[in-house]
């Protein structure tokens, strides 16, 4: 539960809604791509640049959204799409 002001979308609301966010991990979905991407790492015959990050393994992720609806302080109605996880998987 969280403020919508907190959401930092720039919305003016004082009302509470349910921010609902994937977590997890995801070792047990890593494919042959990321088993070779981190051996490749670890032995260092491929560097990342140095504004790059490179993750070997995938990350769980929102795969279907829900939208959030809340006044705002002037007592207009607010629709944000896509803001809240209805369902996670590990992606990558």
């Amino acid at each position: 539960m969280v403020k919508v002001r907190d959401l930092g979308l720039g919305f003016n609301s004082d009302e509470i809604v349910l921010f609902k966010y994937c977590s997890g991990s995801c070792h047990r979905a890593r494919s042959n791509y990321d088993l070779t991407l981190g051996s490749l790492l670890r032995q260092q015959l491929i560097a990342p640049g140095p504004q790059e990050r490179v993750v070997s393994h995938p990350c769980c992720r929102p795969t279907r959204y829900e939208a959030v609806s809340f006044m705002d302080v002037e007592n207009t109605w607010q629709t944000v799409e896509k803001l809240s996880a209805a369902e996670c998987s590990c992606i990558g």
